[in-house]
C-alpha cells in the first residue's frame, strides 16, 4: 500500500479539514484580556479577536499554554485549524510533554461545545490516535499521543478500547515502545505522566492503564515477543509492597 493511500492518514486528513471548515470564522471573546508582561501585547491579543488570521509559531504556543484567559474555550476555537496541524506535525513544542495540549482541551471543556464542534474534536483525536498506532510515518510517539487524548478527555478507556482493534504489527510495536515508556512510573505507582486538570482522577486513570497493561497488553506483549525483561516488568505491576521489590526480575528502580 501506498503511504498516501494509508486509511489512517485518509482519515486524519479529513478530520483535520472538518477542524478547519467547523471552527472558520472564530474568534476569542471582544472583552478577552490577558498580561502583556507574561502573555504578549495588546497587538497580538487583537489578532485572537480576528477570524482566520494565521499567528505566528510562538504566538500560537503562548496561546495554547495560557490558563488565565477568561473564556479558554473561545480562545481554543480560534486556534484550533492551525493548532491542530501542529499538534500533527510534532510542532507544538510543550514544555514538558504533550499531555500539555491535552490540558488545553480540557481547560477548553471542548465535550461540552455544541455537538457539531465536540464531533470534530472527537473525531480528530480519534483520528490522530489511530494515525499514531499504524502510520509508520507517524511523526509523533505513541505514548504522547496517547498522554494527550487522556487528558483531553480525561479517560484512557477510549483509547485503549481503540487500541485493542489495532492488531497489526505496528501497533504491537507501538505497544512494546509505550510499556517501555510507561513502566518506571508505574512501577513506582504513579502515572507516567502529569495530570494538569484538576476535574481528572489520576489514580483512577493509572489503576484503569496498569488493568490493561496486565490483561489484554500482556498478552499481545508475549504474542509479539516482546522483549523478555519487558514482559516481567508489565507482570510486576500485579504485585504489590515487597512482593514487587523482592521478585527475582526486580529491575532495581529507585525513586
Amino acid at each position: 500500500m501506498q503511504l498516501a493511500d494509508h486509511p489512517a492518514r485518509r482519515r486524519l486528513s479529513a478530520a483535520l479539514d472538518d477542524l478547519a471548515v467547523t471552527f472558520r470564522g472564530m474568534t476569542a471573546q471582544p472583552d478577552e484580556n490577558n498580561c502583556e508582561c507574561h502573555w504578549g501585547s495588546a497587538q497580538e491579543l487583537s489578532l485572537l479577536k480576528t477570524p482566520d488570521v494565521e499567528l505566528e509559531p510562538d504566538l500560537l504556543r503562548r496561546t495554547w499554554t495560557a490558563i488565565d484567559w477568561t473564556d479558554h474555550g473561545a480562545v481554543l476555537r480560534r486556534v484550533l485549524p492551525q493548532f491542530a496541524p501542529v499538534l500533527v506535525a510534532g510542532g507544538a513544542e510543550p514544555l514538558f510533554g504533550l499531555e500539555e495540549a491535552g490540558y488545553s482541551f480540557a481547560r477548553g471543556r471542548w465535550q461540552q461545545w455544541p455537538d457539531d464542534q465536540a464531533a470534530s474534536v472527537r473525531e480528530f483525536l480519534h483520528a490522530w490516535w489511530e494515525h499514531s498506532l499504524t502510520d509508520p510515518d507517524a511523526v509523533v510517539p505513541a505514548h504522547q499521543v496517547f498522554a494527550m487524548c487522556a487528558e483531553a478527555s480525561g479517560s484512557v478507556g477510549p483509547w485503549l478500547a481503540a487500541w485493542e482493534k489495532q492488531t497489526g504489527r505496528l501497533s504491537d510495536r507501538r505497544l512494546a515502545e509505550a510499556a517501555a515508556e510507561w513502566e518506571y512510573e508505574l512501577l513506582g505507582d504513579s502515572l507516567p505522566w502529569s495530570v494538569g486538570w484538576y476535574e481528572h482522577d489520576e489514580e483512577a486513570m493509572r489503576t484503569d492503564l496498569v488493568a490493561w497493561l496486565l490483561g489484554h497488553a500482556a498478552v499481545r506483549l508475549h504474542e509479539s515477543g516482546a522483549p523478555a525483561n519487558l514482559q516481567h516488568r508489565i507482570r510486576l505491576l500485579g504485585l504489590t509492597g515487597e512482593a514487587r521489590w523482592t521478585d527475582p526480575h526486580w529491575p532495581g528502580h529507585r525513586y
